[in-house]
């Protein structure tokens, strides 16, 4: 649907950027949605403190010290899709509202949740399994897919062979979910070379992806050129207000 903004919103934004997505074009999820937006745009037009403030229609971050603009930024935010797999549901979305800077991080690790397995199932017409780390798996070929050491791998006989930790687990059909703690569920470089956590698993971080940059690619996390998530992880401290609209 296209929704509509205030009077009082628009004359309270002077502080703000101006929004170049023309107004017409400006498309909601729904009725709730648009006023999710209006009330967090009004309440960052209002704010006078130091801030961070998210367009998610321009793809856009800004940082503001008062009416000063010290930083503008493109990014890349959700793709606002649904995943249905195996009878679960997750909703792809950045929220509309305020929250606050949480925790940095420099050199972060990402480590995949369940609905990375499942997407990658989903679109290559795979099955889901979770590996358990005592309990093998056989395998068609006579192998047996293991947990050792913090590392998921093949037996066959008694030789063990590591498995690549920066590839997917796929044999026979099915996409093997490995454990928490395990080389294989951790995936340097992924969020560039920062992260800023705003609560909820919803994140400010870098990106090796950079072709993703201003458009809507992400499960929900606002992902940044790694030169402006650094000049954020130096400049914005813990604690700081965070707005998106």
């Amino acid at each position: 649907m296209v929704g509509s903004v205030s009077e009082t919103i628009a004359a309270g934004a002077a502080s703000l950027p101006k929004v170049s997505v023309p107004l017409a074009t400006r498309t909601f999820r729904s009725d709730a949605d648009s006023l999710q937006y209006e009330a967090a745009r009004s309440a960052a037009a209002r704010a006078t403190e130091f801030r961070v403030v998210v367009s998610m229609f321009d793809r856009e971050l800004y940082v503001l010290d008062g009416t000063d603009t010290l930083l503008v930024a493109p990014v890349a935010v959700a793709v606002d899709t649904t995943l249905e797999y195996n009878g679960r549901t997750w909703r792809f979305e950045t929220p509309r509202g305020k929250r606050r800077v949480l925790t940095k991080e420099a050199n972060p690790v990402w480590v995949p949740p369940l609905w990375h397995y499942a997407e990658v199932a989903s679109r290559q017409g795979l099955k889901l399994a979770h590996l358990d780390r005592k309990r093998a798996v056989k395998l068609l070929d006579g192998r047996k897919l293991v947990v050792r050491d913090n590392r998921v791998g093949t037996l066959d006989g008694t030789r063990f062979t590591p498995l690549p930790a920066d590839e997917e687990i796929v044999f026979d059909g099915t996409i093997f979910v490995p454990p928490f703690g395990t080389a294989n569920r951790r995936i340097p470089g992924e969020l560039g070379k920062y992260k800023m956590s705003l609560g909820e698993g919803y994140l400010l971080h870098g990106t090796p992806h950079t072709a993703s940059i201003g458009t809507a690619a992400t499960h929900g996390c606002v992902r940044l050129l790694d030169e402006d998530i650094e000049w954020l992880y130096s400049q914005v401290p813990l604690g700081t207000p965070v707005y998106i609209y």
